[in-house]
């Protein structure tokens, strides 16, 4: 059985190469990685062979039927899941891992099913599939017969070869390629691994947090004021964006747009993989621009918590403490104590990743999801009976048909979208890809050759085409209402999709951010490193000068202020989480940590290895200090002091 499934694996490698090769375009090649991903999972096999072969022993002195049959069980179920990783990895070119366990059944199920995967026939075909495994696995006991003798050097064969990858060193290989270093993971491993670390150690606590990590090199020095609330700070934020405006004769309206997978490598100046965003495009010429702007998840998860909080993650994204969050302020919350009124606007389901309950302790006065839209609009295309809900057309067409006429109060609107996400379905499909042919050779004047290999992720450069013209739609349609001419427009999105292979290992995080505005006197470009931590800060630091708000004395925002730097710096510190558990980022300065490794940052988000034991301990001591509050916060939730204690 263990020769069975050995062969059976290795076969999986080659499948699983040939599909990301057939259904990907990378930038390395078969032979690069086929050996270091063949001793990847020889490590593996030899390590689980092991494991199984020390039960089946153990059982076979009690019922060597028995053994026989839990053996063959054990190896089929371990096949079976780990084609399932082979699959959604060539999907996605992400492994997965400790995220599995970060998502509730609810939000398991809408996932698989908005991917296509959960129908009849693939679950007929994986009914197939068991019974074909469990056949060969008993073929391999008939038809292989191996002697005593032979049987007791197979297995002394096997046990040191688990010695000895034990003792070798990391098969990966090395660079800033995240991708290469994905493929060539087994993905069970990395599953098994993952799932070992968050069941172990996932519910560990520790407080030392009393070495806080240097702010001389940033753009803002903090004042901790309480140890009991580690993240507390005093409001002293510079107003950076107030010299780009024109004197505010009332309080601004703020829309944000946060367009779904909208990552820099696709979209605005320099964009690596050309711009698919013309309408975004030609918007920045009268806009603010970040270049360098990153997202602090690689997720949507951390969108709203980021952008209108810098708050910490806590231990699977912020809100995903919904049952009990700790005492916190936002943008949204401050606003509204200064009069004004935030309504929020989604076309799928506000409680996918528990929105709604963040949304909600922000005391929103409006707040639209799939379930409230008008009659009369079309939902979004569907695979196998799923979709997400409304496309993002029908999301602003629907929202503009419900902002109030003539609000007297000053107004923060935020509208999310959500076609470009998997599974990619465009409306106005046949439309699109016409325009998709015309963007590649017209807009971006590509070779037939660099076109087929853009058309490898058609349906996916659709969606952001979709996406495009639908801000173009809101931002033509908004002109017309008086409220106009007062308006601040935030422009941002959540995170890089992962289809399209993937440059380094902060590219994930790279994302468009600008501010568009008819306040804005003079439109400029900035290179400074900024996320979407440094949102709030600023803006409440513009508001607070010039147009005369008050803000509390005390606040838990992680982030600096964006900075208006016309060449390439970085002056900001923050962790960043990939997916729901996975902790495994930081940024300081112009350094980057990640997976235990250090890299050197430069414009365009561009990162190089670097060798320098000083920074790589500093930079860990770093994380774990932040690491050390945020679980802190998630057991005692002490984030911020409620009014009743902070009075006191």
């Amino acid at each position: 059985m263990s020769l069975i499934f050995l062969v059976l694996m290795l076969l999986f490698r080659v499948i699983e190469l040939l599909l990301i090769f057939n259904n990907h375009v990378v930038d390395f090649t078969f032979s690069d990685v086929v050996m270091y991903g063949v001793l990847e999972d020889l490590k593996w096999i030899f390590y689980f062979l092991g494991l199984v072969f020390i039960v089946f022993l153990t059982l076979s002195l009690v019922s060597k039927g028995f053994a026989k049959i839990l053996a063959q069980g054990v190896m089929t179920l371990a096949l079976i899941i780990h084609v399932a990783l082979i699959f959604y990895f060539t999907k996605t070119l992400l492994p997965l891992g400790k995220d599995l366990f970060a998502y509730n059944w609810n939000d398991l199920v809408l996932t698989i099913s908005s991917s296509g995967q959960l129908n009849f026939t693939n679950g007929i075909l994986g009914i197939v599939l068991i019974a074909f495994l469990l056949w060969l696995l008993n073929l391999g006991i008939k038809f292989i017969p191996l002697k005593l003798n032979l049987s007791l050097f197979l297995t002394g064969v096997l046990f040191s070869m688990v010695v000895s990858f034990a003792v070798l060193p990391n098969l990966i290989s090395a660079g800033t390629s995240e991708t290469r270093r994905n493929v060539e993971l087994n993905k069970s491993r990395f599953l098994t691994e993952e799932a070992f670390d968050y069941w172990l150690y996932g519910g560990e606590y520790y407080f030392d947090f009393y070495l806080r990590g240097s702010n001389e090199d940033l753009l803002v020095q903090k004042e901790f004021t309480n140890d009991e609330y580690p993240f507390v700070h005093k409001s002293n934020y510079p107003d950076v964006l107030g010299p780009f405006f024109d004197s505010l004769q009332r309080r601004p309206d703020i829309v944000f747009i946060f367009i779904e997978s909208l990552g820099k490598a696709y979209s605005g100046k320099d964009a690596y993989l050309g711009s698919f965003t013309p309408f975004l495009d030609s918007l920045e010429q009268h806009s603010l621009v970040w270049t360098n702007a990153i997202s602090s998840t690689g997720r949507t998860f951390g969108l709203l918590p980021g952008v209108f909080g810098g708050l910490p993650f806590g231990e699977k994204g912020f809100l995903e403490l919904w049952e009990e969050f700790p005492y916190h302020q936002s943008l949204l919350s401050v606003l509204r104590e200064n009069d004004y009124e935030v309504r929020y606007f989604i076309g799928a389901d506000r409680n996918f990743d528990k929105v709604s309950n963040f949304l909600e302790y922000q005391q929103v006065h409006q707040l639209e999801d799939e379930s409230t839209f008008l009659s009369g609009f079309p939902k979004s295309p569907s695979q196998n009976g799923f979709s997400w809900g409304y496309a993002d057309k029908e999301l602003f067409k629907n929202g503009l048909q419900k902002l109030p006429l003539n609000p007297e109060k000053p107004q923060v609107r935020i509208f999310q979208t959500q076609t470009s996400h998997d599974p990619y379905l465009v409306p106005e499909r046949e439309a699109y890809a016409a325009k998709l042919k015309s963007h590649l050779t017209d807009y971006l004047g590509l070779s037939a050759e660099k076109v087929a290999e853009y058309m490898a992720y058609q349906d996916i450069y659709m969606t952001v085409l979709y996406a495009d013209d639908a801000v173009k739609l809101f931002i033509n349609e908004y002109k017309k209402r008086p409220e106009f001419s007062n308006t601040i427009f935030v422009i941002t999105g959540d995170h890089r999709l992962p289809e399209v292979p993937m440059s380094s290992r902060i590219d994930r995080f790279h994302v468009p951010l600008m501010i568009y505005s008819p306040l804005i006197k003079r439109r400029d470009y900035f290179k400074g490193l900024s996320s979407h931590y440094e949102i709030t800060p600023s803006l409440l630091a513009f508001l607070e000068k010039n147009a005369g708000i008050n803000l509390p004395e005390e606040v838990t925002w992680q982030g600096q202020v964006l900075d208006t730097a016309r060449t390439f710096q970085s002056k900001i510190a923050m962790p960043l989480m990939r997916n729901k558990n996975q902790l495994l980022d930081y940024i300081h300065g112009e350094f980057f940590l990640s997976d235990g490794q250090v890299f050197l940052v430069s414009d365009g988000l561009n990162i190089d290895p670097i060798d320098d034991g000083d920074v790589l301990n500093r930079l860990i001591g770093e994380f774990e200090e932040f690491k050390n509050k945020n679980n802190y916060m998630v057991q005692t939730r002490k984030l911020l002091p409620p009014p009743t204690l902070s009075s006191n």
